[in-house]
């Protein structure tokens, strides 16, 4: 029997998706590395940044496995968050409003938009602690492990020579680190780029990394009035909002990530 898959993507940031309530694609033994790094290859397969599948999860609309495109499963994923919570929405398994379980813990979601195949999603995302200033730059954890470095003039940087250099860097290993270039004047006015682990190249729009740029900027010294940020990726816009520590305090709280997510196609594999 075949098995139904969907592609997103957020703001450029694309996912295979897969109703996996049924446990098939467990059962079909298609959950390994090797086939899930299959289907994301571009040239060979689908194509995808990641993979992800919807299970379900007792005390919540569903549970989100994400899968890197390496084929190993990886931390939480801020597009993918907002994707799999359109997904859900439009084939009636949750309401405009969830909540679901991930690596990471419990996320609630809104639909603000739905005219199909384009969505509007936010998504709540974990408390981030304030960032560290390394020499570097700032690193962070906003659900997965992230560097950001402000720069002049970031369409100028060779981000596979010096993303790949600094994600594999001793001081962040084992697992490595999601390496962001940020270019800011306010903000509104925040461009970024992303070097992703397991992608191992530089992806469109990253939303994890779009909270760790706006948390940093914070951090630097770029105050919002409202605390909202304005993101701009290759792929779209992506606005960051949250409550910055109060006095005493070391956690961003209330984070909420908001962007585009739409459907791309639905196919069918053996």
């Amino acid at each position: 029997m075949a098995l139904t898959f969907h592609k997103y993507h957020g703001a450029g940031n694309d996912f295979i998706i897969i109703d996996n309530r049924d446990g098939r694609f467990n059962a079909s033994g298609m959950d390994n590395p090797k086939t899930i790094s299959a289907l994301c290859n571009r040239r060979l397969g689908i194509g995808a940044d990641g993979l992800m599948t919807l299970s379900k999860a007792v005390g919540f609309d569903f549970r989100m496995r994400y899968y890197n495109s390496d084929g190993i499963e990886g931390s939480m994923c801020g597009n993918g968050g907002r994707c799999i919570a359109a997904f859900a929405e439009k084939k009636g398994i949750a309401g405009k409003k969830s909540r679901f379980l991930a690596i990471d813990g419990p996320h609630d979601t809104e639909v603000l938009e739905d005219n199909f195949p384009d969505f509007v999603v936010k998504l709540r995302m974990n408390d981030v602690l304030w960032p560290y200033h390394e020499e570097e730059g700032y690193h962070l954890d906003t659900g997965s492990p992230h560097l950001v470095i402000f720069e002049q003039n970031i369409s100028g940087v060779n981000l596979m020579t010096q993303g790949r250099k600094l994600r594999y860097l001793d001081k962040f290993s084992p697992k490595g680190v999601n390496v962001n270039f940020a270019q800011l004047s306010d903000y509104e006015q925040i461009s970024m780029r992303t070097y992703e682990r397991g992608v191992e190249e530089e992806t469109l729009a990253c939303g994890t990394g779009a909270v760790a740029v706006a948390v940093a900027a914070y951090a630097r010294g770029v105050k919002s009035p409202d605390n909202s940020y304005l993101l701009k990726t290759k792929g779209g816009e992506l606005r960051v909002r949250f409550s910055p520590p109060g006095k005493n305090g070391s956690y961003f709280t209330d984070v909420w990530l908001t962007g585009p997510a739409k459907h791309v196609f639905s196919g069918e594999l053996p």
